[in-house]
């Protein structure tokens, strides 16, 4: 039986990620980035398809778990009949940058609270998604123990426990009473290169409490959902590459969005878009330096012609990040294919650049001064943007069915030339702004006269259906909240797009995406209805809302793409950055800080 989303904690170094089971499974790690192959990928199948389980032998044992404060430490406590015992679970992370490249590390530190405690050791190592059985041997002697793996470029050194083959998995076991600890680390290392030393856990856990409770203690945010703020804020620092500045939309692929159906995708890269509203939301908080990082990244990923911009690239702006289907793996729950890339980074976004714009204008005003090459970067992707002015695009759900005129894309191709008339305007930057200022009125006015039926926006050029994105165009600026229209559109997003009580993406069934089946409630578009809400001064309904948005989240304060609100379970890809960073604008939006525009 799969395990349930909620019940995953996430590790992270801000390099890669690790996703550990309520049962103390370690079900997810790709190494050593992100968007690598996996050693472990149970989620997508079963656990022979890697896995490591470290928890107690009494089959009775009961838990309970929580991060160490405002970090990825996670402690899972354990009482058995005979004792009680910690986990605490653990990625270190740090500011040496050479330390990806010579090693990776996840720690396992059991601690003896009261009593005795056994706990049973299951590793079954799978590098490259579980295509390739690693080549092991054990290296140590009786009193350190060392178990050396390896496939192809791939290394890893398992240490503080005597393991045992049995076929394809090791077994051990591990004993601690009260004041004991012992450590179990696993670290990865290129194959072609000598093991790494033995790790300094006392040193690496102070290091990594100090260095993420040190980060959060800067956040900006004093209202009734700061507990959610901050863990939601910590997820999108969590998702930001330590080293090149990109921020994945997931820690995750292929969790589907319908539980046995095919919309199963990978989310381990650089979208724009929902970099760009990470990056607003962490700006909103103080965090200036990120967004310098960010906009370093943006620099490199888009060098070159801008007709050649992609709407996502790998996490240090990699361009070819072609979809595949991987059959060896049975899916989450059976959901299959299982992809690794994803065919939509040659899609047309029309969205996208105006995305961008909007959050470089927005670090602008934040005090985010201009390199060299910043502001050339903007008029180029201006002048992209001029020049796909009359292309018809897929959206900001990536439909794979017919390219539209999408009202949101149209939109932000506004706030593209709004943007850039502002930066001229009030920066004092050089630009063509006469023909900024005319491309800014043409979009209006075919918005006004094409985006609107019946009183209300529209989903796209044609259609009287609406879709949740439009809730996105007040916070852009190119409406107020309260304008009629807008005021209209949320009504008919309540009486087309509401299911159980939260938004809809849009209504599947129209055939506007190309693809079969449907999908559970996009948590981040009820976040947005949130935000509506509150800035239209229907603030019951707004924290009615919010209160059960914010139930959805695990027991550690996580949130994966989408809810199935009958089931009761998260489903999609997890933890999701435009879950987290929707929850953000809306908490804000709630204790009145949020109400500007972007």
């Amino acid at each position: 039986m799969a395990t349930p989303i909620e019940d995953l904690a996430l590790l992270s170094n801000c390099r890669t990620a690790a996703l550990v089971s309520r049962e103390g499974d370690v079900e997810w790690l790709c190494l050593p980035r992100l968007d690598s192959a996996s050693v472990f990928a149970a989620l997508l199948g079963d656990t022979d398809d890697g896995s490591w389980r470290l928890r107690p032998s009494e089959t009775d044992a009961w838990t309970e778990r929580r991060y160490d404060g405002d970090t990825f430490v996670l402690v899972t406590r354990w009482e058995t009949p005979t004792g009680v015992a910690e986990v605490h679970d653990f990625m270190p992370v740090g500011s040496d940058q050479q330390a990806a490249i010579d090693r990776t590390d996840l720690v396992r530190r059991v601690v003896g609270i009261s009593g005795t405690v056994d706990f049973d050791v299951d590793l079954r190592l799978r590098f490259d998604y579980a295509r390739a059985l690693p080549w092991v041997r054990q290296t140590g002697s009786k009193a350190d123990p060392e178990l050396i793996a390896m496939a192809g470029p791939d290394a890893v050194a398992l240490r503080g426990v005597r393991l045992h083959p049995e076929g394809h998995q090791h077994h051990g076991s591990v004993r601690v009473s009260a004041g004991q600890q012992v450590d179990l680390t696993l670290t990865w290392f290129p194959s072609f290169r000598p093991t790494p030393g033995p790790l300094d856990v006392d040193r690496a856990l102070s290091e990594t409490r100090h260095w993420w409770q040190s980060w959060a203690d800067r956040i900006e945010h004093q209202g009734e959902y700061r507990p959610q703020v901050v863990r939601s804020l910590l997820v999108l620092r969590a998702l930001t590459n330590h080293d090149t500045g990109g921020i994945a939309a997931a820690a995750t692929t292929s969790l589907p969005e319908d539980i046995g159906g095919v919309r199963n995708w990978d989310y381990r890269f650089v979208w724009l878009r929902d970099a760009a509203l990470t990056l607003e939301a962490l700006l909103a908080h103080g965090f200036l330096k990120l967004a310098e990082h960010w906009r370093t990244w943006l620099l490199r990923a888009v060098a070159g012609d801008p007709a050649d911009l992609q709407i996502m690239y790998g996490l240090a702006g990699e361009r070819n990040l072609p979809e595949r289907e991987l059959p060896q793996l049975g899916g989450y729950a059976g959901s299959r294919p299982v992809r690794i890339g994803n065919g939509a980074a040659l899609q047309y976004q029309a969205d996208v650049v105006g995305e961008v714009i909007v959050t470089l204008s927005a670090g602008r005003e934040a005090g985010l001064t201009e390199s060299a090459f910043s502001w050339p970067l903007e008029k180029h992707l201006v002048q992209y943007a001029a020049e796909q002015f009359e292309r018809p695009d897929n959206g900001i759900w990536e439909i794979r069915g017919e390219p539209r005129h999408f009202t949101h894309s149209r939109v932000m191709m506004w706030a593209t030339f709004d943007r850039a008339v502002r930066a001229v305007e009030q920066h004092g930057l050089a630009g063509p702004v006469e023909r900024w200022r005319e491309l800014r009125q043409r979009a209006r006015d075919e918005i006004d006269s094409r985006g609107v039926s019946n009183g209300h926006f529209v989903q796209y050029y044609g259609t009287d259906e609406v879709d949740a994105s439009l809730l996105l165009l007040p916070q852009v600026g190119y409406c107020a909240p309260d304008d009629p229209r807008m005021l209209a559109t949320v009504q008919r997003i309540e009486q087309t797009l509401i299911r159980d009580g939260l938004v809809l993406r849009y209504r599947t069934d129209t055939g506007v995406d190309g693809l079969p089946g449907g999908e559970h409630p996009f948590l981040a578009c009820s976040f947005w209805l949130v935000e509506q809400y509150a800035t239209t001064g229907r603030t019951a309904d707004a924290e009615a809302l919010m209160g059960r948005l914010s139930s959805f989240a695990n027991d550690l304060g996580l949130l994966s793409e989408e809810y199935d609100p009958v089931g009761n379970q998260q489903v999609g890809n997890f933890p999701q950055a435009f879950s987290h960073l929707a929850l953000v604008r809306a908490a804000d939006a709630l204790c009145g800080s949020g109400r500007q525009p972007r």
